[in-house]
């Protein structure tokens, strides 16, 4: 199922440069209203008040917001670190905005033991992956029914309803994630008698809210699954770094939990490892330090989500406190 035109929720870091190659796609506009009705695959409409153009459901007196909560997943790095501290931010300033459907936040510390932001930011701290998320799950007392999963270099900038409807999951389609090209390899986990390889939904595990149930289904799924791909010396070399978004895809539609697929869930950008321009802005640079205060705005005529995501990031460091110590 495919919802077009949403407004923007995420931005994801990535590299930056003026070099009209584009870096952050401003192709998805930072609006604050709700979409029109989106066509799906499965012909399913979304329901949507042409007006004031949100969920008609949301307008009942009786309405009974449906809370999620956002898990992140993250490494004791410096370079995982200091991304979760400007998201954590982020999330903080958005959970009571309007419209909102955010509940609680975790970070769900995958190195086996606590670090020195425990206090900052909530966390749980699991064994290392990749079976962090199951245990989160198992062992944690979540009170909403659903989950966001959101990665560290993530930053909300909207406050976010809950996507999600009628069973079904709310996730980001990936352009690099194709099934039908890597059906030959897929079919080792998702057989024939499951159904046709585009049951497999060109997503990964983030950004994607889903109700908590489905996700306690996937979730050993998923990590079994992760764990038969890496073993497997041509899955492992095809999926490479997205290995695990393949697995977590397989393991939804082995479940049977399909997704509406928001194309404006997240802005993402265009990465230029390795080039340089008049301005520049990489994650990758800071993965041994944290970022400095108040860098430096790109110059004119850069699209206005990589200005919003500079402005957002000096933002945080300026009143985080004891940034970068």
């Amino acid at each position: 199922m495919v919802c077009e035109n949403l407004f923007t929720l995420l931005i994801i870091f990535s590299v930056a440069l003026i070099t009209y190659n584009v870096i952050i796609s401003a192709n998805a506009p930072l609006k604050q209203d709700f979409p029109g009705p989106g066509k799906s695959s499965s012909l399913r409409l979304f329901s949507v008040d042409p007006i004031i153009k949100m969920p008609v459901d949301r307008l009942k007196a009786n309405y009974k917001k449906r809370l999620f909560h956002t898990a992140v997943t993250a490494s004791d790095s410096v370079y995982n670190t200091w991304q979760c501290r400007v998201m954590y931010y982020w999330f903080k300033k958005f959970k009571d905005g309007p419209n909102s459907e955010m509940g609680g936040f975790t970070r769900i510390l995958h190195s086996g033991k606590p670090d020195r932001f425990m206090d900052e930011i909530p966390t749980f701290v699991a064994q290392p992956l990749p079976a962090g998320m199951d245990q989160w799950l198992q062992e944690a007392d979540i009170k909403e029914d659903y989950i966001l999963m959101a990665e560290p270099d993530h930053i909300i900038v909207k406050p976010i309803p809950n996507l999600s409807r009628d069973g079904l999951g709310a996730a980001f389609p990936f352009f690099y994630i194709e099934p039908k090209k890597f059906e030959t390899i897929l079919r080792r986990f998702f057989p024939v008698n499951k159904g046709p390889i585009t049951n497999i939904d060109p997503i990964g595990n983030s950004p994607v809210i889903i109700d908590k149930a489905s996700l306690r289904k996937i979730a050993p799924m998923w990590m079994n699954v992760s764990l038969a791909m890496k073993k497997d010396p041509e899955a492992d070399k095809a999926f490479g770094w997205v290995l695990e978004m393949y697995a977590y895809a397989v393991a939804s539609a082995l479940h049977d939990v399909g997704n509406i697929l928001y194309k404006d869930f997240m802005i993402q950008g265009k990465p230029m490892y390795g080039k340089f321009g008049e301005w520049r802005f990489d994650k990758r640079s800071y993965d041994q330090t944290w970022p400095p205060r108040n860098l430096p705005l790109p110059p004119a005529g850069v699209p206005e989500s990589v200005v919003t995501l500079v402005k957002m990031v000096n933002e945080a460091t300026a009143n985080i406190p004891n940034w970068g110590i």
